[in-house]
């Protein structure tokens, strides 16, 4: 498969530049939005934490209630309650502990798990015997005790509480700077990827909307019958090759368009020629025949007048040959033909009737066709002789065979007279027209019906020898001609 190219390509670029913009502002908004959603996350985490330390706080002051009202009550009732504030103060440190994230956290939290054991072993070993047994003294020294245990404790709780509270403040302003960021750089690549889409946007209806129109355009032009029509072709892009596609193909169908007004002259010629050639043909043979055999009594002037109507009754005859020439059916019989004894056999008889007077003729080059003989001798003749009357007198006239790689040949007549007009070359194949003073004007147009009838046709143009060039080309052979 064939890279893309032109226009492909850069509507490719364009809308690929498109979506990775767009691409690449969804991938930075994501990953702000997970920066966010962490930094959400670690807040609750840090809020989860100062909780806890607060609820430790408050379960030691509970375990320390309770070992006060023991001591107060004077009896063990308070016993199971503190068992209860006990076990608290256990999950809550657990839970602590699992939420340190530094070694100076897990310390602290070390430091309230030791007194807070200190504290439970001080409460059931010597405080509640104590209070049993009335023993003040000991009694008094176990609360000392115990209360430097809960002041250290809550001294922890209360150190870890700040510490987490400061990484509140401190995740909620991160949150808030990566919100503020974010909402910024997602406006700006939001704004430029509209900026951007609107600009593809214009390059699309400079790029393609545009070149559409023209060829709309140029369609509905043709299809009004303006065979004339013509697109600019650009920049050699897509658009660029259609619009020379176009071009090409209008030319095509209005030269396809002149070749069936063409033909269809030509039939109209060759349906009144059938007609009407053979009703004319026996007048004239009765008048030729009656011409010349006055012609042998006649003498002086009147000698001289039936010579003039015999040479216009020829002439008549002549413009009927080629009248009956045109109807004849467009396909004919092929055999292989040898084009340079063609045109040395058209020569030859040229100059046996004295019609190429002293003219230099020059053929060069060798090929043979498939083609009719006798058709084909008749098209070189035309050719042939028209480029001596053109080339005058000591004129020169140079006949150039070539074959074709694609198996098909052609023969070059050239001239060195005064070229064809470029008024006249449109006109030059049609019939009855003519630049000469004398003659017809079915030449051309009989040799170009023969050169169709053959698949091939005759082109016009300026010749290496400064006059006329009159080329016939051949076709290479059909299957099964």
């Amino acid at each position: 498969m064939a890279p893309p190219s032109g226009i492909t390509r850069k509507l490719l670029f364009a809308f690929g530049a498109l979506v990775a913009l767009f691409a690449a502002a969804s991938l930075f908004a994501l990953g702000r939005l997970t920066e966010i959603h962490d930094g959400s996350h670690a807040l609750q985490t840090a809020s989860n934490r100062v909780r806890t330390s607060l609820e430790l706080a408050t379960a030691v002051r509970d375990e320390y209630a309770h070992l006060a009202h023991t001591i107060i009550l004077g009896n063990d009732s308070h016993a199971r309650f503190h068992a209860e504030a006990r076990a608290r103060v256990e999950a809550l440190t657990h839970r602590l502990q699992e939420q340190a994230q530094d070694a100076e956290e897990r310390a602290w939290v070390g430091d309230i798990q030791q007194s807070g054991d200190a504290l439970d072993r001080l409460y059931r070993e010597t405080l509640l015997p104590a209070v049993v047994a009335q023993d003040h003294a000991a009694v008094t020294a176990a609360h000392g005790r115990a209360l430097e245990l809960v002041a250290l404790i809550q001294a922890r709780a209360d150190a870890l509480g700040r510490r987490f509270d400061a990484s509140i403040g401190s995740f909620a302003e991160h949150v808030g700077a990566v919100e503020h960021t974010s909402f910024q750089w997602v406006l700006l690549f939001l704004g430029g990827a509209t900026l951007f889409a609107a600009g593809v946007g214009l390059y699309i209806g400079n790029s393609v909307a545009r070149p559409v129109a023209r060829l709309t355009e140029g369609a509905s032009r043709l299809a009004r019958g303006e065979l004339d029509t013509r697109i600019p072709e650009g920049e050699p892009d897509e658009f660029g090759r259609l619009a020379a596609q176009f071009n090409r193909m209008t030319e095509a169908l209005r030269a396809h368009q002149e070749q069936l007004v063409q033909h269809e002259k030509l039939a109209g010629i060759g349906r009144l020629a059938a007609g009407v050639a053979h009703e004319i043909n026996n007048p004239l043979g009765v008048i030729l025949g009656y011409v010349r055999l006055l012609q042998r009594k006649a003498e002086g002037s009147l000698a001289e007048d039936l010579k003039v109507v015999e040479e216009e009754a020829v002439r008549c005859q002549e413009i009927v040959e080629g009248l009956l020439d045109l109807s004849r059916p467009g396909r004919v019989a092929v055999e292989a033909v040898a084009l340079r004894e063609v045109c040395d056999e058209v020569i030859a008889r040229l100059q046996e009737a004295a019609r190429l007077g002293d003219v230099e003729v020059r053929v060069e080059g060798d090929a043979s066709a498939r083609a009719h003989p006798q058709r084909v001798r008749q098209v070189l003749f035309n050719l042939v002789k028209n480029a001596a009357e053109a080339a005058g007198p000591g004129g020169h006239v140079a006949v150039r065979i070539e074959g074709r790689t694609d198996g098909g040949a052609s023969v070059a007549v050239s001239d060195s007279g005064p070229g064809v007009k470029p008024e006249d070359r449109p006109r030059l194949f049609e019939p009855f027209f003519t630049t000469k003073t004398s003659g017809t004007g079915l030449g051309l147009a009989v040799s170009q019906a023969i050169a169709h009838a053959h698949g091939g046709r005759i082109e016009a143009d300026t010749g290496p020898l400064g006059g006329a060039r009159f080329t016939l080309l051949l076709p290479p052979a059909r299957e099964g001609a």
